[in-house]
């Protein structure tokens, strides 16, 4: 089979690898002038543990494999990652319940090595911290996501695969039996594959309604949650990496940390109608309020803009978070054709097993 991916960001890298390892010869096609410099570049890069989701949801199950999976790869491949732990902190009381349902969802997904901790030994974990308990996951960690996607898109390549950048795809149609795919670019042109997989991450609404065939009310609505980044200077205070309790649209303002050791913080929730990266200085005061909550000794001006990246999520404010979606033949009735609509946080930990069922619904 000849197949198409549209997107090169570590989920369509993921997705081109699974099926050249099925002996099918794969182009990804991206719009940009690299690979990897959409939502996959603006990522907090950490390899999630998985205990969040819903138990049988397509978050659990592809978080928590897809975590395995990822950690093997890596290990075998070079990339740069280190399994460093989280403490889930609950700075009040009120929180723990919260904290408590994260420890229960994550023993039912299967999570390894989950340990629910009362303040006195979360603090000789990590000394600095602030809170009433916390849940420790050491199987979470952080990956240099740029190498792994570099070492993803070596596989296609040595198996004779290719990327093809600023490609933008344009439409696509059903011509005997194939995919007929227009797409744009320095010269205009067509291809005619067997398979078209949608990897488009922000762009994934956009280029199903381009498909003839793919009925309006298959497409879901998107909405964008713009989340900023703030670096920290100064010496390393944690570790682990720190995480309060889950807020609306998002994982709260939490700690992580670089492979060389450096904090920064985010992201936050800004719910946007249009793509837009900026970060606003002025938000330093409200981080460093929500960070003082489990770091009381944060002063605002170690805070310096860092980031901002747009999660493309399937609900918005007041509706609980929606799952991944995953709309193979069995769904819209298109031979060779599969959309990944919502993959946002923890896609990336998930990368390598969404890979390996986009390729088994093409399979079947």
């Amino acid at each position: 089979m000849e197949a198409l991916v549209v997107g090169a960001g570590v989920v369509g890298l993921a997705v081109g690898r699974a099926l050249t390892r099925r002996g099918t010869s794969v182009i990804v096609a991206e719009a940009a002038d690299s690979f990897g410099t959409g939502v996959s570049a603006r990522s907090s890069e950490v390899i999630h543990g998985g205990m969040y989701y819903p138990p049988d949801s397509l978050r659990a199950r592809h978080c928590v494999e897809g975590r395995r999976r990822l950690v093997a790869f890596c290990e075998s491949h070079g990339v740069p990652h280190r399994l460093c732990g989280k403490l889930i902190v609950a700075t009040r009381e009120e929180e723990r319940a919260a904290i408590e349902g994260i420890f229960s969802r994550g023993l039912a997904n299967g999570v390894e090595g989950l340990a629910f901790l009362e303040r006195d030994e979360a603090l000789a974990l990590e000394p600095s911290l602030s809170c009433v308990a916390a849940l420790h996951s050491p199987a979470t960690g952080i990956v240099d996501s740029h190498a792994l996607m570099l070492a993803l898109l070596g596989e296609i390549e040595d198996a004779g695969g290719a990327l093809a950048l600023r490609t933008p795809i344009l439409s696509a149609e059903r011509r005997d039996g194939r995919w007929l795919v227009r797409f744009g670019g320095p010269a205009l042109d067509t291809l005619t594959v067997d398979v078209l997989v949608n990897a488009a991450g922000l762009g994934a609404q956009a280029l199903a309604r381009s498909i003839e065939g793919v009925a309006a009310d298959r497409v879901p609505r998107q909405v964008l949650a713009k989340g900023s980044y703030f670096g920290c200077t100064g010496r390393p205070a944690f570790s682990r990496l720190i995480y309060p309790a889950p807020v609306e649209g998002g994982l709260g303002i939490h700690l992580t940390l670089d492979l060389a050791g450096r904090m920064r913080f985010g992201p936050d929730v800004e719910w946007v109608e249009a793509e837009d990266y900026a970060v606003d200085p002025a938000r330093a005061k409200t981080f460093a309020a929500a960070i003082r909550c489990y770091w009381p000794a944060l002063t605002e001006d170690r805070l310096t803009p860092d980031y901002a990246g747009i999660r493309p999520k399937l609900t918005g404010p007041g509706a609980p978070a929606a799952d991944f979606r995953i709309d193979g033949p069995a769904e819209h009735g298109l031979p060779g054709l599969v959309h990944l609509f919502g993959i946002e946080s923890p896609g990336l930990t998930a990368s390598l097993s969404l890979a390996e069922e986009v390729a088994a619904r093409l399979d079947a």
